[in-house]
C-alpha cells in the first residue's frame, strides 16, 4: 500500500466520523461541511439534497425533534461498522459502511451508506469530502425518533 493511499484512508475515516459525530450533537452545519459543496445527500425513497443548503434545511429537522417524553433527555448515537474500501485512487474513494442508530428509546434505526468521496484543497490541507452519499435505512423502530 502507497503513503497516499494510508493517509487518504486515514483523512476518510475522519470524514465519516465528525459525519456522525456532528448531527449527534445537532450540529449540522458542521455535519453538512462533510460534504463538497455542490455534495449529494441521497436517502432512499426521497429526492436527491444537492449542496450543503439542502442538506442543512433537510437535516435541522432531524436534528431539532425531541423525545415523545419531555421528561427524558435527547440521545443520539451514531455507529458506523464495516468500514470497506471498494475503490479507491488520488482522484476518488468509495466506501460503504453500515451505521446503528440509538436514541433514548434505544436501537432507533439501521442500514448503510454508501459514499464517493474526493480530495478536496482546503486552506488546511487536503480533505476528503463526500462527493455523493446514498442512504439506506433498512429498519426503524415502530417509535423511531429519527427514521421516517
Amino acid at each position: 500500500m502507497h503513503p497516499w493511499e494510508l493517509s487518504a484512508r486515514e483523512h476518510i475515516r475522519d470524514t465519516l466520523a465528525r459525519y456522525t459525530w456532528s448531527g449527534d450533537s445537532g450540529r449540522v452545519e458542521e455535519l453538512a461541511a462533510t460534504f463538497c459543496l455542490d455534495g449529494v445527500l441521497e436517502i432512499r425513497g426521497e429526492p436527491p439534497l444537492q449542496g450543503r443548503a439542502a442538506i442543512i434545511e433537510r437535516l435541522t429537522a432531524v436534528a431539532a425533534a425531541a423525545p415523545a417524553d419531555t421528561a427524558v433527555r435527547r440521545i443520539v448515537r451514531h455507529n458506523l461498522a464495516n468500514i470497506r474500501f471498494t475503490e479507491i485512487t488520488p482522484e476518488r474513494a468509495r466506501v460503504s459502511s453500515y451505521f446503528t442508530v440509538f436514541t433514548e428509546i434505544g436501537l432507533d434505526h439501521y442500514g448503510r451508506y454508501r459514499d464517493d468521496l474526493v480530495p478536496v484543497e482546503e486552506p488546511d490541507g487536503t480533505a476528503w469530502l463526500i462527493r455523493h452519499r446514498f442512504v439506506s435505512t433498512d429498519w426503524s423502530a415502530p417509535n423511531s425518533t429519527m427514521a421516517g
